[in-house]
Parts: structure tokens; sequence; C-alpha cells
């Protein structure tokens, strides 16, 4: 066995996340798979690279030497493919190269992005972990990055990415399932939900030491069930759990979506460029922002939500940028 690229980029996933599992997410492979991955190289290196403990994996000794001569390695080869692909896309016509979490504004915002440049390949790199994206974009391989930072929990920024704020601070819902007796008020206090199982996606970052924040203050310690959002819609439509949500977040016939008293549980929205761009990140902008507008006043709980508190999304849409804090 030889130590390639792969490996030493593996290395540093499980480092940046402290977790075999969320680094596999990261990496698009599955955990049993990045284990034995980890397993031969430390095999092959003849000592354990990490410590394995119940909160996660930490670098031993061995681990933060061979971290300290493999992250330039995977940065220089991150460099180097970001801008020969750039070189490509330029002879190949214009690519603009987006990468965001998930939200409801997407496709919006993809069909506003295609209108204003058309004739341009739009490309899409949908990642749970927002540090992930903005590592991305700092590297040069994506143009500009839309993600969310869970109030409380701030994100690694890269130093030299110009950020926007899009939404400073945008209050995450609640779904559950629509015969659940909460569901019958406009709004729903936590201490209605002590005892239901809560689901959230550990993977997401910030998402589970947000939530665990909010239900401790809020003096409730409930069962939690730790999935991905698209296995829990099944579990929360029969009531077997809630779970927090996007406020854009359209209800269904066996689902109810209702805001938190108080807003307890928020996230800000940011859009983040590499400098030197400022022509594309100020239309990016622009048409993200009328893209969220028009998921926002299409959910009728947010909708109310926004007039309650006199929202200026409900006025026509200011494309006009704000730099974040």
């Amino acid at each position: 066995m030889e130590l390639e690229v792969r490996h030493l980029r593996a290395l540093c996933a499980i480092a940046d996340t402290g977790s075999l599992h969320k680094a596999a997410r990261r990496l698009g492979v599955s955990q049993p798979s990045l284990t034995t991955q980890l397993r031969r190289i430390e095999t092959f290196l003849g000592a354990p690279l990490f410590a394995r403990e119940r909160t996660g994996c930490r670098p031993t000794p061995l681990g933060r030497a061979v971290l300290s001569r493999a992250r330039p390695l995977v940065g220089e080869m991150t460099a180097l493919v970001a801008e020969a692909q750039a070189a490509a896309a330029r002879e190949g016509g214009p690519v603009l190269r987006i990468g965001s979490t998930a939200s409801r504004a997407l496709a919006g915002w993809l069909r506003l992005l295609r209108g204003r440049f058309p004739g341009t390949d739009l490309s899409l790199h949908m990642d749970v972990s927002a540090n992930a994206l903005l590592s991305m974009a700092a590297a040069g391989q994506l143009d500009v990055a839309f993600v969310h930072e869970v109030e409380g929990c701030p994100l690694r920024m890269p130093d030299g990415l110009d950020v926007r704020v899009l939404v400073d601070r945008e209050p995450q819902f609640v779904s559950m399932a629509g015969d659940h007796p909460a569901a019958a008020a406009a709004e729903v206090d936590l201490a209605d939900l002590a005892h239901d199982r809560w689901m959230v996606d550990p993977t997401v970052d910030g998402e589970w030491d947000g939530l665990r924040r909010v239900l401790a203050a809020a003096g409730i310690n409930p069962p939690v069930l730790h999935c991905d959002y698209h296995t829990a819609a099944s579990l929360i439509a029969v009531g077997e759990a809630v779970a927090p949500c996007q406020p854009t977040s359209v209800p269904r016939d066996d689902m109810a979506i209702r805001p938190l008293r108080g807003d307890p549980l928020a996230v800000r929205l940011l859009l983040c460029s590499r400098p030197g761009a400022r022509e594309l990140f100020d239309a990016a902008y622009a048409d993200l922002a009328a893209a969220y507008r028009e998921a926002a006043l299409r959910a009728a709980a947010y909708r109310q939500w926004l007039l309650r508190q006199g929202s200026p999304l409900l006025r026509p849409a200011d494309p006009t940028p704000v730099p974040a804090a």
C-alpha cells in the first residue's frame, strides 16, 4: 500500500469533522468503507492516527504530525484541480459553480440565474455541511456558496471569503403529524413537545448542538432520534417524531408546520464567495434574495409569522447586499 491524496483527504475530513460518520458523509462514502480505509492507513504507518472516543475521533500525537504535513498537500492538490477545472470551463464556455445547503429557495434561485446568464452552465453541489461548502469556496472549487449558520454555533469561516447576510435571523419552525394535539394552535410551545421524540440530523453543522442548547434552556430533555431529514418525514407524518424545519417548508395533508413560541431556534443565512467577482456576486445575491422572498411568501405559516413581525420581506425585494458582521 502507498499513501495517496485520497487517503490524506480522508484523514483531514476525519480530523475536521471529529467523526467517522460525518467525514463519510462529507466524502460521499459509507462509514464502514471509511473505517476500513483508516485501519489500512494506520496499519501501513504502524500506529493509530486517531483515538476513538465516545464523543468522536481525536488525533493522536502521530495523527497530528501526519495531518500537519497532509493538509498543505491536500490544499495544493485541491487548488491544482480547481485551476484546471476553471481553465477547462473557460475553454468549454462559461460555468457558474454553486454550492448550497438544503433550501426551499434553491429552485427559484437557479431559475432566476439561468434567465440572467443564458448560455452559462450552472453546476450545483449540495452538502449538509456548511463548513465543507465554505472550504470549497475558499479553495476556488465554488463561485458562490449559500449556507446557514445555526445560532450559537458559528461556522469556521475561511480567510479571504466575501460574506453577505441574506437573512440575519431566520426562525426555525417545527414539523409534526397533522393530527398532533399541538397542531391545533397557531404557535407551539416547546413544553407542549416535551414528551415527543425529537429528530435531528447530527451531520448538519451545528444542528444538534443548537437544538440541544434550546431544549436545555427550556428545561426539557425529550428522547432524540438521530437520522437524516428525508427518512424522518415518514416518521413525523405518523406521529413517531417531531423535528425542527425551515419556515419555508410547505405542510402536507399528514404533516403540520408551526412556529415555536418565542422563536428560540434560529439560523443566519449567508451567501459567500471568493473576492474578485463583485458583479457576479451582486447578481447572485439579488436573485437569491428574490427567490427566498418568493419561497417565504408561498409558505402560509411563515407568511403569517412575517405579517406578525412586520417583516421587510413583505415589501418588494431589496437586492442591496448586506455585508456580514
